[in-house]
C-alpha cells in the first residue's frame, strides 16, 4: 500500500542580505517549528532560574526519596537538574530529533518525581502535556528530512 503525501507548501522571505530562504507554510512545517521553539526556549529558561530561583522554590519540588539518593543539597541537586534543562534545550535546538526525546525523557522523571510526591498532581498534568508534545516534536523531527532535522 502507498501513501501518497502532500506536497510542502512554502513561501519565500527575503533576508536583509537579500538571499530569499523558504519559509514553511504546511502545518507539520508550523507544528515543529512551533514545538521546537518552545522546547528550545522553555527548558533554558527553567533551567537558567534554577540558578537565579526567581520564579519559584525550585527546592520544594524535589522529592524526599530523590534528595536521599544524590549526593549534596537539596539546592545542589536542583542546580545539575538545570544544568540538565539547559543542555536539553540546546540539544533541541541543534539535533531535535534526539533532543525532544531527551526532554520527553526529562519530563517522565519530573513527572514520577511530582507524583511520588503525594503533592503538586497539577503541575505533574502539565508535565504530562508537556511530555506528550514533547514526543510529538520527536514525531515530526523524524519525519523530516535529516537536513532539516538531525
Amino acid at each position: 500500500m502507498t501513501t501518497s503525501h502532500a506536497p510542502k507548501s512554502t513561501a519565500s522571505s527575503t533576508t536583509a542580505s537579500g538571499a530569499t530562504r523558504q519559509l514553511p507554510t504546511a502545518g507539520a512545517d508550523r507544528a515543529f517549528l512551533l514545538l521546537r521553539t518552545v522546547f528550545v526556549i522553555a527548558p533554558i529558561a527553567f533551567g537558567l532560574d534554577k540558578f537565579l530561583g526567581l520564579l519559584t522554590d525550585w527546592d520544594a519540588y524535589l522529592a524526599p526519596w530523590i534528595d536521599n539518593i544524590v549526593p549534596g543539597t537539596t539546592h545542589q541537586a536542583m542546580l545539575m537538574v538545570g544544568l540538565v534543562e539547559i543542555v536539553a534545550g540546546i540539544v533541541v535546538a541543534i539535533a531535535p530529533r534526539y533532543g525532544a526525546l531527551l526532554v520527553a525523557a526529562w519530563l517522565a522523571g519530573i513527572i514520577l518525581n511530582l507524583v511520588t510526591m503525594g503533592d503538586f498532581y497539577d503541575v505533574a498534568l502539565r508535565d504530562f502535556g508537556l511530555f506528550v508534545a514533547a514526543l510529538a516534536l520527536a514525531a515530526l523531527a523524524w519525519d523530516r528530512p535529516a537536513r532539516d532535522a538531525a
